[in-house]
């Protein structure tokens, strides 16, 4: 979005500010690959010096308060910083606190606890996977909502293809559990995954939540039955922790939702109170799937009401809703889920893309990240 706002004013640079703290942006749709033994950790990343747009000014530090009535943002280093419309686009937090035992399983590298959801822990999954030779393997999804829906079961397919490869599945029992009722959201691809679970011997068990890691044990709560508490053995346990809005969004109630999450019109973007902010991604109040294709989508969107109220006119472009995630089930494996809003199928390609393709696979390893860093950051 910096670089799109930035072209549009070339010859007013520092009219566009970037505030953000990191040293390093991850390409993070690469992490079930990097987990799954397909990926190198470093093609993942880059730093935020080399991709943030040089028309802007980026200053490397962190939101700590908003101040909507009077157009105002304070730094963690207590500088203030006025603007004329700001776009709120910072993601979700990852809560791995909120499972007791589960930060210490993750630091432990003797134990068999892992998860794709953080750079500081991906790289340790494929090497926990490649050690792995009997027992139960289970791998989770959190009651809460999730950047990435399906990479929580993209890990489980590579994980079991894996396995099957070097002959050590029939002394593996595979066990997916979920907190939601379903396997997918949409009931298209859900079905199609049905399949391969079933034709893989992969177990899956629905509503059902991690509440506890301890050496050996996972305790899952029935969420059909609250009251009962389940402790599964593993000998493989990978984790994708609990996730919500940042703590800093969450404390201002005007801006948000009950749950934390910016309050925007799903249509349009713009914040429902305060209209000169808008919001982007995964921290917003939209009932789209959170994933990289649904914020390139909406940013589309943004973009043009953007430019349109800082004009002084009014844009009709509208976000569908649309989101995309692309299924890897294995190596040369993919079935590409799109869909809206209503959870319907919004297909791009003239196949059936309930099936795996290899040439969706192919995208999802090289086409996808490519056009990431060259055109959707840079804006070309």
């Amino acid at each position: 979005m910096a670089a799109k706002l930035s072209k549009n004013y070339p010859n007013s640079p520092n009219h566009v500010i970037v505030l953000e703290p990191s040293e390093v942006h991850y390409y993070q749709p690469l992490f079930s690959l990097i987990g799954g033994g397909l990926s190198k950790f470093d093609s993942s990343k880059k730093f935020m010096s080399e991709i943030l747009p040089k028309n802007a000014q980026w200053i490397k530090d962190s939101a700590m308060s908003f101040d909507p009535e009077a157009n105002k943002v304070t730094t963690s280093n207590g500088d203030t910083i006025k603007y004329q419309l700001m776009i709120i686009a910072m993601g979700l937090q990852l809560h791995w606190d909120k499972i007791p035992g589960l930060v210490d399983s993750l630091k432990n590298p003797e134990s068999q606890v892992c998860s794709i959801y953080g750079p500081e822990t991906v790289t340790e999954v494929f090497k926990k996977i490649k050690r792995t030779s009997n027992g139960p393997c289970v791998f989770t999804f959190p009651n809460s909502p999730v950047k990435c829906p399906g990479a929580p079961q993209k890990i489980v397919y590579l994980a079991e293809d894996y396995w099957s490869k070097e002959n050590k599945r029939k002394n593996l029992e595979v066990i997916y559990n979920t907190a939601l009722p379903v396997i997918f959201g949409v009931k298209k691809y859900a079905d199609a995954l049905w399949e391969v679970c079933k034709s893989r011997n992969i177990i899956v068990n629905t509503q059902m939540s991690l509440v506890e890691v301890r050496d050996k044990e996972a305790v899952f709560v029935d969420l059909k039955n609250p009251d009962v508490k389940i402790i599964q053995k593993y000998s493989f346990l990978h984790v994708t922790p609990p996730m919500g809005p940042p703590e800093t969004l969450k404390k201002h109630q005007s801006l948000t939702n009950e749950a934390g999450f910016l309050n925007v019109d799903p249509k349009t973007l713009q914040h429902m109170k305060y209209k000169n902010i808008y919001g982007l991604g995964d921290c917003t109040t939209t009932p789209n799937s959170k994933t990289m294709a649904a914020i390139a989508s909406q940013s589309k969107v943004v973009h043009n009401h953007v430019l349109s109220f800082l004009n002084g006119k009014k844009s009709n472009l509208e976000y569908n809703g649309y989101a995309s995630c692309p299924l890897v089930t294995g190596p040369g494996k993919c079935i590409l889920a799109e869909f809206d809003y209503n959870l319907q199928p919004l297909e791009t390609f003239p196949v059936d893309q309930k099936n795996e393709y290899w040439a969706m696979f192919m995208m999802k390893k090289y086409m996808f990240p490519f056009l990431y860093w060259n055109f959707m950051l840079k804006q070309v």
